[in-house]
């Protein structure tokens, strides 16, 4: 890997030096040839399991971690930092540059009091949803790959260190402006500079001024909107959605307790320390507003007050429009060349009596969609109907359905384009915690095959359907801890 260090050179006081801690016997547990490819990786060898597994020093990596505050569960707190991340910097890849970190490579100044450790099942987690989100289009870190060791590490009792090898276009947070406006050092200079610096290395195409500033904020506020709308048309839940969690270029990050629907549930909570359900599947549109508000108060300082709430105002249509745009490809609507508001709020209307429907009937979110692709249009009758307990109720939407339809030409084509963004497979909690015990048995294999299968979620895979069905009764609505 060939290395640059702009954030190590440029911004020497947004992060501490630290060298992470090899873990023992280290082994290649998952691999992404794909994500290699953005820093100009083919295959993984036995220098660079060293190197990544910290047992070895990389040429040209700097190691450091990252300082930041953040809001958690609506609480400001005042530092926080890479606690068990570890950044060896920016590889240059042959389209950009990529931030390659270590996430699980021992203890930071950060760590408060923790371990720094990541546990095996939380590692392969991170990779399968990186590598999943990215094939199924969502804006997203990536993963290189799963380092797994005999390391042994407490939680709730004694498991196994690894390291995950994340790679991210950036890992600068909403929370890394909060620290530097509200911490003991906030002055307006330590904002612009890292303002500035995100600007030049993110946004090239911006001025570094107070009309570049304004026009990198609406920026901010339209990717996060556009990366929400993908998770909600995708049936995705978070879990996590702190601000310092927050990417500035709007990529899913920092995964912990996610979850893909599998029953459709507006009101799913995949995190058990979410008691109040503040991060549920439905709150997340919700909830990435008031993320960017906190945002926009480490911006007063720079920006007028009036131009971040002008801006902020434009948060619900910068959703509703991509959001919009997914769920009629999901439906197979006629392209609308500019629909009007009313039209917009006819087919959110037609989309939430469906989601409606699935809650009532206690259906497959996943499934659901992908049946839409076997359903021939033109008839009177839906083969989705058989799935519903309310017929009346889904023949009435049917209709309607039909009617914004309209005529289709060509009915095979329209069933192929709705399995081409209709998946058959996710990442369902149930198939990734059937391959992690299967990695504690020694046994990769259920691993590498479902991470092939996640890879291209669209086509059919008829020998592997399996992992199309929904989960048994145990897998069902699975909830996550943050250390998984």
């Amino acid at each position: 890997m060939k290395f640059k260090q702009d954030f190590f050179t440029q911004l020497p006081e947004f992060y501490s030096q630290v060298y992470p801690q090899g873990i023992t016997n280290p082994q290649w547990l998952a691999w992404s040839d794909d994500a290699a490819q953005l820093i100009g990786l083919t295959q993984p060898t036995d220098e660079l399991l060293l190197g990544l597994s910290a047992n070895a020093a990389i040429d040209g990596a700097t190691y450091y971690a990252q300082v930041y505050s953040g809001h958690q569960f609506g609480g400001y707190t005042p530092r926080l930092g890479d606690g068990r991340s570890i950044i060896l910097g920016e590889a240059v890849g042959p389209n950009g540059t990529w931030d390659v970190a270590l996430k699980g490579g021992g203890p930071t100044p950060y760590s408060r009091r923790g371990d720094g450790r990541a546990v095996m099942r939380s590692a392969v987690r991170e990779f399968l949803v990186s590598e999943a989100l990215y094939a199924l289009q969502v804006p997203t870190t990536r993963a290189l790959a799963v380092i797994g060791s005999d390391l042994p590490v407490w939680r709730e009792s004694q498991e196994t260190a690894a390291i995950t090898v994340r790679l991210a276009r950036s890992h600068i947070r909403f929370g890394h402006f909060e620290f530097f406006c509200h911490s003991e050092r906030g002055r307006a200079d330590k904002l612009i500079q890292l303002l500035n610096f995100t600007i030049t290395q993110h946004y090239p195409h911006l001025s570094c001024d107070a009309a570049g500033y304004k026009a990198w904020f609406l920026q901010v506020v339209q990717d996060t909107a556009k990366m929400i709308a993908h998770w909600q048309a995708v049936g995705f839940a978070h879990g996590v959605m702190n601000t310092d969690n927050m990417s500035i270029l709007g990529d899913s990050f920092d995964f912990g307790p996610f979850a893909f629907l599998d029953t459709f549930q507006e009101d799913f909570i995949c995190n058990h320390s979410d008691s109040e359900g503040r991060y549920a599947f439905g709150q997340q549109p919700g909830v990435g507003l008031w993320n960017l508000q906190r945002l926009a108060q480490a911006l007063t300082p720079v920006i007028p007050s009036d131009d971040l709430i002008a801006i902020l105002n434009q948060y619900q249509e910068a959703l509703v429009q991509p959001y919009l745009h997914l769920m009629r490809a999901k439906l197979g609507l006629p392209t609308l060349v500019k629909p009007t508001p009313e039209q917009d709020k006819q087919d959110l209307e037609l989309i939430g009596r469906l989601t409606v429907l699935m809650e009532k009937n206690q259906l497959d979110y996943t499934q659901t969609w992908r049946q839409l692709g076997k359903v021939d249009p033109t008839s009177q009758h839906s083969g989705l109907r058989d799935d519903f307990i309310d017929v009346a109720q889904f023949d009435t939407w049917y209709q309607a359905y039909q009617q914004r339809l309209g005529t289709v030409a060509d009915v095979d084509e329209w069933q192929t384009e709705r399995n081409a963004v209709n998946p058959k497979y996710i990442l369902r909690n149930y198939l990734a915690q059937e391959a992690i015990i299967a990695v504690e048995e020694g046994n990769l294999a259920p691993l590498h095959r479902l991470q092939k299968i996640l890879s291209q979620p669209f086509a059919e895979h008829i020998e592997d359907e399996d992992l199309a069905k929904r989960p048994p009764d145990w897998g069902q609505g699975l909830i996550m801890s943050c250390s998984s």
